[in-house]
């Protein structure tokens, strides 16, 4: 059964990155994998207010959004093609017109049929993170979250954050096509951020990584004041990791997301590929 990767852009206002279909194209490729790619483009609902059509000629900004939204993602669906033939592997295009308010409810619920979702997370547009967010928490699938600043060039070398609870479990599981291609995993757990409810959680899963074949380590590491995502980044990237696998932690209340501190400080300042689930 082929691997089957998605790949969401937003198209307006701030478009998606090209360096975000580069990247889920060579993710793609180093998995193997088929990418499906959706440009999400923008529904705006009409507006019957008549001073608003003689003051702002609404009804023309409106079809101009929509017509911008709509060449974006044209441009960036063929870069899709254009990316996926230079990295030979499949790639199937589609595009879907929504609200803008459900852009990423629309894009999670795309990405449940695919076994892993890409999300190129860029600070400066704002959409992206939306769409990070539901997909993470909306979709049931792990999702890739890729800096537009870093290439992709290798998925060899993988850490684990770890800390025995459910969401870390779900994502080391969700990780085990990545995890059996990998040269060397790093295990990691940060001591002194919260109390542990199994103090050798982190060397029992280095353990059971080997038994299972794989070349894992443990480390054991302090934040200290130093906050946790940074840490736990920071000590991957230390270790010359390709990609940061974690627990997805939080929960959305009407389309506002609650998150723990580590999901948090990865959506906001992301270092290296990061895989969470939730």
């Amino acid at each position: 059964m082929k691997l089957q990767t998605f790949l969401p852009l937003v198209t307006y206002p701030d478009a998606s990155s090209d360096a975000a279909i580069a990247n889920a194209a060579a993710v793609s490729r180093l998995l193997s994998a088929e990418l499906n790619v959706l440009a999400l483009e923008v529904d705006i609902p009409e507006v019957s207010n008549a001073l608003s059509r003689m003051l702002l000629d609404l009804p023309t900004m409106i079809r101009e959004a929509e017509k911008l939204s709509a060449q974006q993602g044209s441009r960036l669906l063929a870069l899709a093609k254009t990316k996926a033939d230079g990295a030979a592997i499949v790639a199937r295009t589609g595009a879907v017109a929504c609200q803008l308010h459900l852009l990423g409810e629309t894009a999670a619920d795309h990405a449940r049929y695919s076994d892993l979702a890409l999300v190129g997370l860029e600070a400066e547009n704002p959409g992206t993170r939306m769409v990070a967010e539901a997909v993470i928490f909306g979709s049931g699938r792990p999702t890739m979250l890729m800096p537009a600043g870093k290439p992709v060039e290798k998925l060899d070398r993988i850490a684990i954050a770890w800390d025995g609870s459910r969401v870390a479990a779900r994502a080391v599981a969700d990780a085990r096509h990545m995890l059996e291609r990998a040269s060397a995993v790093s295990v990691i757990t940060v001591t002194d951020e919260k109390p542990l409810k199994d103090q050798d959680a982190g060397k029992r899963l280095a353990a059971s990584l080997r038994q299972g074949g794989l070349k894992a380590e443990f480390s054991a590491i302090l934040a200290e004041d130093c906050p946790i995502a940074e840490t736990l980044q920071q000590h991957a990237i230390g270790t010359g990791a390709d990609l940061l696998v974690m627990g997805g932690y939080g929960h959305s209340r009407l389309r506002d997301f609650v998150l723990g501190g580590a999901t948090e400080g990865v959506l906001t300042d992301l270092r290296l590929p990061v895989l969470l689930s939730h």
